[in-house]
């Protein structure tokens, strides 16, 4: 850039003085001409900018209908301008007429903007702005975003329409991506909150329908009606947690497996779920030493019977299911790859699930994950969106490669772990464990504070109740010299969370031990909330067995 007289460069913007202001003034005062641009010049130096941006730039002769490319028909759009040579016969050649640029619009795309075109030239409109998927010489679209300027007559007529073609593909993707993020997000959201209140219901049916059978004749008919109705609340408390894991809130149960033996133990399984006209494959890593991941083996067998299940929908004439394992190293690069667009680099075991079914179409890719979405009917739609939900909480990763006809292939990732130290389960009794020790019960929910109540003394606890923490606050100041054990709490409450009294029960009686209730774990409540990983956990909904032997496990801590 050539500065003027008096103009001050210091490395960074031009630094105009009062001289140079002046002097600028005062040519416009005299109407003196500025200097004149080289036509030739400014040709080049639009060809330059044109490239630098890597647009295409279309010019169309509204009256005529002639239409000419001066820069990026052929670096974007792959077309070749001039008449092909028999050496460039493989070439894709362009007509110079508008009809030309309307057959390459999608047609989907087409009539909207060739209205909205249209609009414009019949305005007193300069500028027209509007976005289209354009083909490509080799058959794909590209999603455009042209910006044109309308040169007019002295009438106030159109007579050529210039448009700057920028390719945007790339953006709209991350953008949809983006879209669809924060719509799960919020379902997410949604989903919890609505599990978390579910499944104090859940709990309090639970509880009760225990007691009720521990109280009357097994086999009477009443028991079994009582029977069904506990059944029932069992079924719903697994749709809970599929919400749950859905929203990522979900009270997972890790353990360290080998992957390998997972896909193992469910080939049988498989067979008696597909049917006969459908063939499994296991192509499994044979590695010396075997991959082991972290995750809760009945979350990650549901996902996989869930995959093997709508791989047998995609094959209704039949066809082949492999499953496969792998080990692989991701970097920071692999990030564009997964849907959540977030990858921590390192070794992920791979478990891969690949049909030769009828494949999917983009738009069905696009809404796959997003619950209660489903294209086959006396489905919920929670599968899919509930397998991301739990991989995604284990840290992994989801991806899905498929196309109409082709068959779709599912891809876990997973992070890898060390293998773990072999260890002693000691076998669990039948009988429900008793005590005698005192125990503050701090729940808003009066039903489900009512149950833990009743359950707790009938195994031969002291039990004190409050329905929130200011009651249980006045309590614990009035039975000075009273020891309390263990303090039983919802960790979500109205005025003050349970997280919160419990930080000050510590410090008016430090031997308390706390075992924390509730519907979703910490990772989803506010930071000063969150439960540390030494904490004792109770997920809801519970039955009387749980609480008794969580109790009990927590007081022998």
């Amino acid at each position: 850039m050539r500065l003027a007289t008096g103009d001050q460069f210091d490395g960074g913007a031009p630094q105009t003085t009062s001289g140079s202001s002046t002097h600028f003034a005062l040519n416009q005062i005299n109407h003196e001409p500025l200097p004149q641009t080289n036509p030739l010049q400014s040709q080049q130096d639009l060809q330059i900018v044109a490239r630098a941006t890597n647009d295409a730039v279309r010019d169309w002769d509204v009256k005529t209908g002639r239409l000419s490319w001066p820069q990026g028909l052929e670096s974007l759009l792959g077309y070749c301008s001039s008449r092909p040579s028999e050496a460039e016969a493989n070439r894709c050649s362009v007509p110079e007429e508008i009809a030309f640029w309307q057959q390459q619009v999608h047609p989907e795309d087409l009539p909207a903007t060739m209205s909205s075109i249209a609009d414009a030239l019949a305005r007193p409109a300069e500028h027209w702005s509007g976005e289209y998927r354009f083909r490509r010489c080799d058959g794909t679209y590209l999603l455009l975003l042209e910006r044109a300027f309308i040169v007019r007559d002295e009438h106030g007529r159109a007579e050529r329409f210039i448009g700057s073609l920028m390719d945007i593909t790339a953006r709209k993707q991350l953008r949809d991506q983006l879209c669809r993020s924060q719509r799960m997000e919020a379902f997410g959201q949604l989903a919890g909150g609505v599990a978390h209140d579910f499944s104090n219901v859940l709990t309090t049916i639970l509880g009760y329908s225990d007691l009720i059978l521990s109280e009357i004749n097994r086999k009477s008919s009443v028991a079994s009606h009582v029977t069904e109705i506990r059944n029932a609340a069992a079924r719903a408390s697994i749709i809970t947690g599929h919400l749950l894991a859905f929203s990522r809130r979900q009270a997972l149960e890790p353990r360290i497996v080998g992957v390998n033996s997972i896909i193992a133990n469910l080939e049988r399984s498989l067979l008696r779920l597909l049917g006969e006209n459908i063939h499994v494959l296991c192509h499994l890593h044979d590695q010396k030493e075997p991959a082991h991941i972290k995750v809760d083996p009945a979350q990650l067998n549901q996902i996989i019977l869930n995959l093997a299940v709508n791989a047998r929908d995609a094959m209704p004439d039949g066809g082949q299911l492999t499953l496969q394992t792998a080990v692989v190293d991701l970097g920071p690069e692999s990030e564009s790859v997964f849907i959540c667009g977030h990858c921590v680099p390192g070794e992920y075991v791979v478990i891969s699930a690949s049909d030769t079914g009828t494949g999917m179409s983009d738009e069905v890719k696009a809404h796959l994950f997003e619950p209660f979405f489903t294209t086959k009917e006396k489905r919920s739609g929670l599968g899919l969106a509930t397998s991301y939900g739990i991989v995604h909480q284990s840290g992994g990763h989801l991806r899905v490669e498929s196309e109409p006809g082709q068959g779709t292939t599912v891809q876990i990732y997973l992070p890898r772990v060390a293998a773990p130290p072999p260890a002693y389960k000691k076998p669990a009794g039948k009988q429900l464990p008793t005590g005698t020790e005192t125990i503050l019960v701090l729940e808003d929910d009066i039903s489900v504070r009512h149950l833990s109540i009743r359950v707790l003394r009938s195994l031969g606890y002291q039990v004190i109740e409050a329905a929130n923490g200011d009651d249980a606050q006045r309590l614990i100041k009035e039975s000075i010299g009273r020891q309390i054990d263990l303090l039983l709490t919802d960790l979500v409450m109205p005025q003050m969370s349970g997280r919160s009294f419990a930080d000050w029960l510590r410090k008016v009686s430090p031997y308390t031990k706390v075992l924390f209730v509730s519907g979703y774990l910490s990772e989803s409540l506010h930071p000063g909330e969150k439960v540390a990983d030494a904490m004792f956990f109770l997920p809801k909904p519970f039955d009387a067995e749980q609480l008794a032997q969580t109790v009990r496990l927590v007081l022998d801590a």
